[in-house]
């Protein structure tokens, strides 16, 4: 858990100096640590502490200083000064690092939990219902949608998982680090905050062969017909056109699933034609990014139906 952010600079500013109070303002540690002192001595970090490295976020401003800490198992992020941006001075490449900031000083305290959670393997949060709190996947969830799977009806009208929970793992783990990391959104764990159960997933994804981003879903079989899937999808649609900024929407949904078509109907979507959707993309075991082949694939029959939002 994130518990410190070091701000180690070159040349420690006034807008620096206003997010590190900003920090202490919402409840976590935070220094500034010339460039110098934090090469020479990397305990000054920790001011005292006890170094735990995987409680703190540094953020730095110098690249080849960041690459030096990344190197030495520290959290990074990059800090490109104002100089660099009005005047083009200096090295702003960060190699390495998964996010680099501008105007520190008007970067939202989110982003550097984020930021950090990313690094550490934390999923985010992303959002809550009354009754949901909706969150990353992380491989741990693995092992609960077994159990949600493991009732035929659940596969009646979409694809199982991989019939080895070791591919499944792999290829969650893979998700994480190429889909959440890279897109910022995906396909999430519901989990239902009564009694912390994992209820089911829903999300967005992108689907090779068509245009627009995908909602798609699915509630375990024992928590349907209790309107939570409808409650998770709405508050998903709303943050997918207030935070992601999507403006339209499209889910494909098997021809014969009567009732996942009247839940996308009561959120407002609209039949637009009828679709050839490939099902089995990694075939039977999960091999990195390979497809099967032509030959191999698997096509159904699906509903697309779109919504603006």
């Amino acid at each position: 858990m994130l518990k410190k952010i070091v701000f180690v600079v070159d040349n420690p500013d006034k807008k620096i100096g206003e997010t590190r109070s900003y920090v202490i303002e919402n409840g976590y540690g935070s220094d500034i640590i010339s460039t110098v002192h934090a090469l020479n001595d990397t305990n000054t970090i920790f001011d005292g502490d006890e170094p735990y490295k995987n409680e703190i976020l540094i953020g730095c401003d110098n690249p080849d200083t960041a690459k030096k800490l990344t190197d030495q198992g520290f959290y990074v992020v990059g800090i490109i000064p104002d100089a660099a941006q009005t005047e083009g001075e200096g090295n702003t490449t960060f190699e390495g690092l998964k996010y680099v900031f501008s105007d520190i000083d008007q970067v939202e305290m989110d982003s550097f939990v984020k930021a950090y959670q990313r690094y550490s393997g934390e999923p985010w949060d992303i959002l809550d219902t009354e009754r949901l709190h909706i969150r990353e996947t992380t491989v741990d969830d693995v092992d609960e949608f077994y159990k949600l799977y493991r009732d035929p009806e659940m596969t009646r009208y979409m694809e199982g998982l991989f019939e080895n929970p070791e591919d499944e793992k792999r290829y969650q783990k893979d998700y994480i680090e190429k889909v959440y990391g890279l897109m910022g959104f995906g396909v999430w764990t519901l989990v239902r905050k009564s009694d912390g159960a994992v209820i089911g997933r829903a999300g967005y994804s992108v689907r090779n062969g068509f245009d627009d981003i995908e909602l798609g879903f699915l509630v375990g079989t024992e928590y349907q017909r209790q309107g939570y899937a409808y409650e998770a999808c709405k508050a998903i649609l709303d943050y997918g056109r207030d935070m992601l900024l999507f403006e339209e929407v499209q889910t494909l949904v098997k021809k014969e699933n009567e009732v996942s078509i009247h839940i996308c109907e009561k959120l407002g979507f609209i039949i637009t034609d009828e679709v050839d959707v490939e099902e089995n993309i990694y075939g039977d075991e999960y091999m990195t990014d390979k497809r099967v082949s032509l030959n191999e694939a698997r096509f159904g029959k699906y509903v697309r139906m779109l919504k603006e939002l």
